[in-house]
């Protein structure tokens, strides 16, 4: 049926915030909890919701984008709308949604406005931050690298961001959550990014530029210590990424 949206999570030990991130998405036809081998309560929550549940072989993944595919084509609803484990949907995004797919011209993609929030703060700096997370299943296609977006067989569409009451709300990280997720996340960027040539000068210029968009060019500095807190951080996953990229093509150098 092309009036049915499955809503699809991926999980990995995601128990803290996974019962909000379920009651905001209960009122969509099916929920796919796509999980890779959680030692948490996760599982119990998806069950006490009454999800569809999936299994993705953890291994040594580091983000959930390898197991993308797998829980997109574990829906069955015509739609899909991909959701991360802390992040929260609107009931207004919920019917803007139901009601485009009546369209006949409904484009094959939506890029859906972000609220990210970190120390209790809305990030206003990084508003809108389109995710392109609403599509049509068939034809799908996900990468399987942090930080991308799937290839979608049709046209695409944005919801506008001056509809603030439609964009996703991505929960409040703690300090230590944004360090655990920046080391994981930079550990993948070095699979996507390993043929990249790192210099000095380009680190240096890099994550500098990075730190001077966000604080000073997109407004960081009105946010107070929280803004100094995501410019430093969005700096940092530069630095990182960089650095892992040129220790692991130069590793061979170092090993005795």
């Amino acid at each position: 049926m092309k009036d049915k949206i499955s809503v699809v999570i991926n999980t990995y030990n995601a128990e803290r915030h996974l019962e909000k991130v379920l009651n905001s998405v209960k009122d969509f036809d099916e929920i796919v909890v796509c999980d890779m081998e959680s030692t948490d309560s996760t599982l119990a929550i998806a069950e006490k919701f009454g999800c569809k549940i999936v299994t993705f072989p953890k291994k040594d993944y580091v983000s959930a984008e390898p197991a993308r595919n797998f829980a997109i084509q574990s829906a069955s609803s015509y739609w899909v709308l991909v959701v991360d484990a802390d992040e929260i949907i609107t009931k207004e995004l919920r019917e803007y949604l139901y009601d485009r797919i009546k369209d006949e011209n409904c484009p094959a993609g939506l890029y859906i406005s972000r609220k990210n929030y970190i120390m209790n703060k809305f990030l206003k700096n990084s508003y809108p931050d389109p995710q392109l997370r609403f599509f049509k299943k068939e034809g799908s296609d996900w990468p399987p690298y942090v930080h991308t977006f799937p290839k979608v067989d049709g046209r695409t569409d944005k919801i506008p961001s001056q509809r603030m009451e439609l964009a996703m709300i991505h929960i409040s990280e703690t300090v230590y959550e944004q360090l655990y997720k920046m080391n994981q996340y930079t550990e993948n960027e070095v699979v996507k990014k390993q043929g990249e040539k790192i210099t000095m000068f380009k680190i240096i210029t890099k994550c500098t530029s990075r730190f001077i968009k966000n604080f000073f060019l997109k407004g960081g500095f009105r946010l107070g210590i929280t803004g100094l807190v995501q410019a430093i951080n969005s700096s940092n996953y530069k630095f990182y990424t960089l650095i892992k990229i040129w220790e692991n093509q130069n590793k061979e150098q170092y090993e005795l």
